[in-house]
């Protein structure tokens, strides 16, 4: 009750002036929202954008937590310390507090670093432009240490949020206001402005950047390999991972978009909440499922020769798809997002259908970058107001349509 009292004596000392703001967002954050509606509303309820974006955290935190761990496996395993699990999820040779801490202290900045330097942004923001602080970035701060190989450098993703907010959500009015959906932004950012660092096979294993490096420096040490299941596919290589690996996570990759299981249980709970879109994750599905049946057809028929550069990801199994690379966490989490999503439901479908769609067809046909979600997501972002447009054009045509035939 005394630091209620102290920053709400805060706030009114420092009404009116420019760092009100940064006041506000800290009562607002622990306690309520700064503005509350008492009275004259059609409709009552208790969500807020906070209590909606605390939802959101609450569905990344077993992601943050798995990607610890494997984050410690995966590290541990390249460097030949232990052999691969094979009890399942609950093998106790994969949640062993080694592996937890070896993930810890290398996610523990990534998420230190893009909270503090994209809070920092939104507060001068706010400061300057004499706007409250807004909460979306709560998730946005959270999803994208999820989304970046675990050895990126911390001084790569500083400037990368930094672009992030201020391109990708400032310029557009902030929060609510932005076209493309800002942990994308990011991601995309690092990848055109550093693009050795977002793919290859060293990045995606804590230790095997630096393993690299003293091995071009003379140092007689063993090679590290951390490639992701894409880039071993887009080789042309064999996998060696089952498809139960694929599923429980135990596979290299982004710090949380290795998951499926628990990306489809972040995901249940974010359509049971009532957050996340289920149309769009279930028309995204379809539409990675039909165009992966697509290429299974060509490659099955012949059209493209083993030789090809295409055939390794073409002739995978269609259904295999959805499991590897970050095509479900960018369904689930980033595709979902309610501000660059379309907003009508028959829009919804089309959106989250087209995204599934592009994303395999991207991941095939660009095989030194075999990740097309984040691709496929931004493009979409751009298109959904289009998308809305036609389909509410659409509903008034049918309407003016019944009025004439009432009337005739």
């Amino acid at each position: 009750m005394g630091l209620k009292q102290n920053l709400h004596n805060l706030k009114e000392k420092y009404k009116g002036t420019k760092v009100a703001p940064a006041f506000n967002a800290l009562h607002t954050f622990l306690y309520t929202p700064n503005d509350t509606t008492h009275a004259g509303t059609h409709i009552k309820s208790v969500d807020d954008l906070k209590r909606t974006m605390n939802t959101v955290i609450m569905a990344l935190i077993p992601l943050v937590i798995f990607g610890m761990f494997n984050a410690g496996y995966q590290h541990h395993l390249a460097f030949g310390n232990i052999q691969a699990v094979t009890g399942g999820f609950f093998s106790p040779e994969f949640w062993t507090l080694d592996n937890f801490m070896v993930g810890f202290w290398k996610i523990l900045p990534l998420i230190i670093i893009s909270y503090g330097v994209g809070l920092g942004v939104e507060f001068i923001f706010a400061i300057i432009k004499g706007h409250e602080v807004e909460e979306g970035y709560l998730v946005t701060g959270m999803l994208v240490p999820l989304i970046v190989p675990i050895d990126i450098p911390l001084w790569m993703l500083s400037v990368a949020v930094i672009f992030g907010v201020v391109i990708g959500k400032e310029v557009f009015g902030g929060t609510g206001m932005n076209i493309l959906n800002p942990a994308l932004t990011i991601r995309a950012f690092l990848f055109f402005a550093y693009p050795t660092w977002m793919s290859g096979d060293k990045v995606w294993v804590n230790g095997a950047v630096e393993r690299t490096n003293e091995i071009l420096a003379g140092a007689e040490v063993d090679a590290i390999s951390g490639e992701t299941l894409l880039g071993t596919l887009a080789q042309g290589k064999e996998v060696v991972h089952s498809v139960w690996d694929m599923f429980y996570g135990f596979i290299p990759g982004s710090v949380g978009e290795t998951s499926t299981l628990l990306i489809l249980l972040g995901g249940l709970f974010l359509i049971f909440s009532k957050i996340g879109s289920w149309r769009i994750m279930l028309s995204a599905t379809l539409g990675a499922l039909a165009m992966g049946l697509i290429f299974n057809g060509i490659a099955d028929a012949g059209w493209i020769g083993e030789g090809s550069k295409f055939y390794s990801l073409m002739s995978t199994n269609f259904w295999h798809h959805l499991l590897i690379g970050g095509f479900a966490f960018g369904v689930v989490y980033m595709a979902t997002d309610p501000v660059t999503a379309s907003q009508t439901n028959k829009g919804k479908w089309i959106y989250g259908f087209l995204i599934g769609f592009l994303s395999i067809m991207i991941r095939v046909f660009n095989p030194a970058y075999p990740e097309g979600v984040m691709l496929a997501i931004l493009l979409m972002n751009v298109f959904a107001p289009t998308i809305d447009h036609y389909v509410v054009q659409g509903n008034v045509k049918k309407r003016l349509k019944r009025i004439k035939v009432k009337t005739a």
